[in-house]
């Protein structure tokens, strides 16, 4: 008989420890794939993957591992889910730093359960734990500094995994395009890796529709040798667009919308997009007022298109396929648009607009004004630089790819928020901090005792792992070691300043990895009750 005729579902709960020893063990289970990578003497994983040549994927990139696993056991695999949102939450916010996510949330997991008994108050640890989250950023802060060109090379370097070649050709990219630039990653055509500068502009706005998702790996729309249209009228009817629309799809031409449109437009551009009988994706102008008309002629002229605005009282049914601008490529995601601009539009007219955006700097009084307008500037004149990369096989390139991107990544953190001595010495010095602090505490604080505890264990650990990855340990490496900056540079086994050694983290990834790694280990020591579905196989399963 189906047990769902009835009109439920059969579910298994767990409780208490049977529960949290489940989650902890899935948590190990994805922990070990992923953690033997970290580090400049990490391993690679090796991992089946049908959809790629050969069937398998090598990699060191703790995203890649991450993703790829799964586990039988419901509960196990509700451990990995989280853990899987953490690393995620991580590389979405800071670019780079999913296995040291990872590593961290195992730790305090860990310890949590091993420091957290039954006659403690669980949920006031735990509150003690998650308040103690701005402290341990403000000390992270006290240890960074500004990122330089050297230190901006020795990131980038770092997060390729060594590779001294990739380092190289990331930061060179990074010092043409200037601290306004962004810089892409993209596939070659050939087995070389090289980058390309170009000019572009990006805007704070993404696509309004998921269905205009073209590249879904990386949830973006990516259309080239593109037609733009620049107007801030709401577009309520298709009918408006008919004069542009039909030599888009005569032609077979690609069309980004900037602009306003009603819900039913919205839902007859995406609905043609799926059919494939157009290519097409539409973006909401960016900010309001004043600022939006300023942005919208910035744009404008970038792209060598005529603005329509009905704050000047253009007609839409005006609008014909000679006033759309024009881009080499368009890349468009949930929140925010790169347009690379077409080598054929002339600098003069970028130029001319520059040079009064800086008759208007002077002008200005105010300070937000001020700031408005530089940035600005630094949108228009700012590079975009694409690293494309190669590979001698299929295999090859996706690994490098992987890494590349994850450089690029940790570089742009580092550019963001400063650099830390790295390798988790900044870390580890905070974890011997709180482990002196939980010694000073007696048992009327005995929920910040356990809590800096929890902390003084498993903020250790991803140098730990680093070294151990190393064949090292860590107590007799660091074992005398005062100076916060000084530590053990692994690949080239030296003790020094690790800044002037050129071993470092962005303080951004770090800042995020600790932020997301307690949130999850939070939510696994405070879980007393697990409900899953039940499943036919769960006999067999481990247990």
């Amino acid at each position: 008989m189906n047990p769902q005729a009835g009109g439920y579902t059969p579910k298994d709960l767990r409780f208490g420890e049977s529960g949290r020893t489940s989650l902890i063990n899935g948590i190990t289970q994805i922990a070990n794939a992923v953690k033997s990578t970290l580090g400049p003497r990490g391993h690679t994983v090796l991992i089946e993957s049908p959809n790629v040549s050969k069937g398998m994927t090598v990699t060191k990139d703790g995203v890649t591992v991450a993703r790829a696993v799964n586990l039988l056991h419901p509960v196990e695999n509700l451990a990995v889910t989280m853990m899987k949102q953490a690393a995620n939450n991580t590389a979405t916010s800071a670019g780079d730093g999913t296995t040291t996510a990872i590593v961290l949330t195992e730790a305090l997991v860990k310890a949590g359960n091993e420091l957290i008994k039954d006659s403690h108050n669980r949920t006031e640890i735990l509150r003690a734990l998650n308040n103690e989250l701005d402290n341990i950023v403000s000390e992270l802060k006290k240890n960074s500094k500004p990122i330089t060109k050297q230190r901006l090379k020795d990131v980038a370097v770092i997060s390729a995994n060594g590779d001294k070649e990739i380092g190289s050709i990331i930061s060179n990219t990074y010092n043409e395009v200037g601290k306004n630039g962004i810089v892409t990653v993209e596939r070659s055509q050939t087995s070389d890796t090289y980058n390309e500068v170009t000019t572009g502009i990006k805007i704070e706005k993404g696509m309004n529709s998921p269905l205009f998702i073209n590249d879904q790996k990386k949830d973006e729309c990516i259309l080239e040798d593109v037609h733009i249209l620049v107007c801030d009228n709401t577009v309520e009817n298709i009918l408006n667009i008919e004069n542009i629309l039909k030599p888009i799809i005569q032609q077979n031409k690609r069309l980004l919308l900037i602009c306003p449109v009603s819900e039913n437009v919205l839902n007859t551009l995406a609905a043609n997009v799926i059919k494939k009988k157009l290519n097409v994706c539409q973006i909401s102008p960016p900010q309001f007022g004043y600022k939006q008309r300023e942005l919208m002629q910035d744009i404008a002229v970038s792209v060598n298109a005529t603005y329509f605005s009905e704050k000047t009282g253009d007609d839409l049914s005006l609008i014909t396929f000679n006033d759309l601008g024009h881009a080499s490529k368009v890349i468009v995601g949930s929140d925010s648009t790169v347009i690379i601009k077409d080598p054929e539009v002339t600098d003069a007219v970028v130029e001319e607009r520059v040079k009064q955006l800086w008759d208007s700097h002077k002008l200005a009084t105010k300070k937000a004004d001020k700031d408005f307008i530089l940035s600005r500037i630094a949108s228009l004149t700012g590079g975009i630089g694409v690293i494309h990369v190669g590979g001698q096989t299929d295999l090859e390139q996706k690994e490098l790819y992987d890494r590349v991107d994850d450089a690029v990544c940790a570089v742009r953190s580092a550019l963001t928020e400063g650099i830390l001595p790295g390798g988790g010495t900044v870390l580890y010095n905070i974890a011997k901090m709180y482990a002196n602090k939980s010694n000073d505490l007696d048992q009327k604080n005995i929920s910040k005792k356990i809590a800096y505890a929890i902390l003084g264990d498993a903020l250790k650990a991803p140098l730990e792992q680093i070294l151990d990855n190393a064949g090292l340990k860590a107590e007799e490496i660091y074992e005398g070691l005062l100076d916060p900056r000084h530590g053990y540079d692994v690949k080239n086994e030296r003790y020094g300043d690790l800044l002037e050694l050129g071993v470092i983290d962005p303080l951004k990834v770090t800042k995020h990895a600790i932020k997301n790694a307690v949130s999850v280990a939070n939510t696994i020591l405070s879980t007393n009750a697990i409900i899953t579905m039940a499943r036919t196989y769960e006999a067999n399963a481990t247990t």
